[in-house]
């Protein structure tokens, strides 16, 4: 069964495929980036390796060349959504003066990221749970132990008593799913003081916290 969303979600146009007149992706691009749209639109269980090979325009032969089975294929493509995901974050965190500067540009980079490409956020938050438990553990393992050397570095380690990073992690992914879910990605933007407070309270304690959201409502895209 596919995703019961609302009619104005729909995968973008980028996981879709190629733009017309663009060199096109490689075929194995093409074919992670049909695997997020197809899992996006239908759910893991609900596509077959017919539906991604047809979305991406590539063989069957071409893709048992790539993945073993659409498992394989699967998990190299958490892989991609990830690898992009953490690119977008280290870029925006690039050059800040602080670890709650960075931070909160890096909330705001990232949910503007998932609300232009919702699919990543489905396939991340709900798809990856579904198929494996064990995944989220990817998802989370470049977020919070990179937060965590962020502010130990700065000398700011986190601070026993408040709200562990882990599960501030895990309320503002169900907080980002539940918007997507439910076919309403343009509110992601609204998320990002909840998001940021999340991110910073485990290791700056709660006044800092909410001084960041507060600026971050500032910042986040309309």
């Amino acid at each position: 069964m596919g995703r019961q969303l609302s009619p104005g979600f729909a995968p973008s146009d980028r996981a879709l495929g190629p733009a017309a007149g663009l060199t096109p992706p490689s075929q194995r691009r093409r074919l992670l980036d049909a695997m997020v749209a197809c899992c996006a639109e239908k759910t893991y269980a609900g596509t077959t390796i017919a539906d991604v090979v047809s979305r991406a325009s590539v063989s069957r032969t071409t893709f048992y060349k790539l993945f073993n089975d659409k498992r394989d294929c699967f998990d190299a493509a958490v892989t991609q959504c990830i690898d992009r995901i953490a690119a977008i974050l280290r870029a925006a965190a690039d050059g800040c003066d602080s670890p709650a500067e960075a931070t909160r540009r890096g909330v705001v980079a990232g949910l503007d990221l998932l609300a232009a490409e919702p699919e990543l956020a489905l396939v991340l938050g709900g798809d990856v749970v579904g198929v494996d438990p064990q995944l989220v553990y990817r998802y989370s393992a470049f977020t919070v132990p990179a937060l965590e050397e962020m502010w130990e570095r700065a000398g700011a380690p986190p601070r026993r008593g408040h709200l562990s990073p882990a599960l501030a992690f895990g309320r503002a992914q169900l907080l980002v799913f539940h918007e997507v879910a439910g076919g309403h990605p343009e509110r992601l933007p609204d998320l990002v003081p909840d998001v940021v407070y999340l991110a910073i309270a485990p290791f700056a304690g709660h006044d800092e916290a909410l001084r960041q959201a507060r600026l971050a409502g500032g910042e986040a895209s309309p």
